[in-house]
């Protein structure tokens, strides 16, 4: 009779033991010992008429030791701008469901049609200043009569009305003032005051990204004003 023996699976399939280990990169840095069994040899077969000058020796030392500090200094450098970003981010954090003020002319109405606020940035005295309210395709729904405007910020708040009092459908509205400088027609500057719904850490080029209502996006670099 014909014995079988099952010993199990082949051991040929068995997860085998690296023969030979995958480089994973962190040998491809000159080390301090690597360096100076380096530095060994070159002594031990130098030429007995042209021994290595010790300046030269003084010179290569400290260039690896600059080096090498270089490198754990970029290193650190990148930890620490990590850092910052996630501590800013924290703080942004704060942020969501406040107010900020961006420099702009795009408000949004929101569907609790709270209306639109912001300042127009007036630096000299301006007569007959008007402050006009439009749709995304340039149509005048409101005119704000403002008169006579000394310098400074000239605050605005816009119910969500058009001139004949109805009610306008949320969505993005552009802002405009002009005004009468010293008998010159002047378009005026404006910021507007948009509502945080998050916070989003981007790279580190980028920094932390507002995201407003209306699904609009701003760099935290750009906020003029918190709160409105």
């Amino acid at each position: 009779m014909d014995l079988i023996k099952n010993n199990g699976l082949d051991p040929n399939l068995y997860l085998q033991d690296e023969k030979v280990k995958i480089d994973d990169g962190s040998n491809q840095r000159l080390s301090q010992e690597d360096f100076f069994s380096i530095l060994t040899e070159q002594l031990a077969n130098q030429d007995p008429t042209k021994p290595v000058d010790n300046d030269q020796m003084v010179s290569q030392m400290t260039s690896f030791t600059i080096s090498e500090g270089i490198t754990d200094l970029n290193s650190k450098f990148d930890q620490f701008a990590t850092s910052m970003s996630s501590n800013q981010a924290l703080q942004a954090s704060s942020l969501i469901g406040q107010e900020v003020l961006l420099p702009g002319q795009i408000g949004f109405l929101n569907n609790n049609n709270d209306g639109i606020s912001g300042v127009v940035i007036n630096d000299k005295t301006t007569q007959e200043l008007e402050i006009t309210i439009e749709s995304e395709i340039g149509e005048v729904l409101k005119t704000i009569n403002a008169g006579t405007q000394p310098a400074g910020n000239i605050e605005f708040n816009w119910d969500g009305t058009d001139n004949n009092g109805n009610a306008l459908p949320p969505g993005n509205y552009i802002i405009k003032a002009q005004g009468s400088q010293f008998g010159e027609e002047t378009t005026l500057p404006t910021a507007v005051n948009r509502h945080v719904d998050s916070v989003s850490l981007a790279s580190n080029s980028n920094g932390v990204i507002l995201n407003l209502d209306g699904e609009a996006s701003v760099n935290l670099s750009e906020v003029i004003q918190i709160g409105g």
